[in-house]
């Protein structure tokens, strides 16, 4: 998945990039009810103007992104100053109360991400092919603590095969995430003219309280 990945963004092949923050987050995130000051982690983040809203909401940010084009986006695109430094093999930039971390998800440890307490995926699952999406479910779960809440964006599309982004049902998100999640069905859209339908789903961090 590197190298296309890479390629997408060297050539903007980026449909999947939204130029406003996602509706469902500002609908559906406060329901949530995380706690101000709550760091999210955000995998596969891109250039997400996703993550700018959660900033502003209160919780620091930890995004994930394997491609370096898009951190360089999405830091140029705020005229603030960026610390640069080198973390367990990752290259961070820290913008506000921002942090993007240049790598492989997959290579992020637990001891990396001690703070986070909450998630946020709206192009992360279904970026991933079939193989590979029950290694993330996996990984996530062994990187938020007991009680972690996340908010789920997915994507059913009548071109099952084709990716990303991918179409990822319903019973494949329960299959994925009950066995380390509560998962919860929040809302399902409309096809739009593509036939293409966003679900939004909340997660929650099996596991004794903290």
């Amino acid at each position: 998945m590197s190298t296309s990945w890479r390629q997408r963004w060297q050539e903007g092949r980026i449909g999947f990039h939204l130029e406003h923050t996602h509706p469902a987050l500002t609908r559906y995130w406060p329901e949530l009810d995380v706690a101000p000051g709550t760091k999210v982690l955000v995998p596969l983040c891109g250039k997400s103007l996703d993550m700018r809203w959660l900033a502003e909401a209160g919780h620091p940010v930890l995004g994930i992104e394997l491609a370096p084009e898009a951190i360089d986006q999405f830091l140029a695109e705020r005229g603030m100053a960026v610390a640069r430094y080198t973390q367990a093999g990752f290259k961070v930039s820290r913008q506000g109360s921002v942090e993007l971390w240049c790598g492989d998800f997959f290579h992020l440890h637990i001891q990396q991400a001690a703070e986070i307490g909450a998630f946020y995926d709206r192009a992360s699952l279904i970026a991933l092919p079939p193989a590979t999406r029950e290694r993330y479910a996996f990984h996530l779960a062994q990187l938020v603590p007991p009680a972690a809440k996340g908010l789920l964006i997915s994507l059913e599309h009548p071109d099952h095969g084709a990716g990303p982004p991918y179409s990822v049902p319903a019973g494949e998100i329960e299959k994925l995430f009950t066995a380390n999640f509560q998962v919860t069905l929040l809302a399902k859209g409309q096809p739009d003219e593509r036939g293409r339908t966003e679900s939004v789903w909340a997660l929650e961090r099996r596991g004794p309280r903290p």
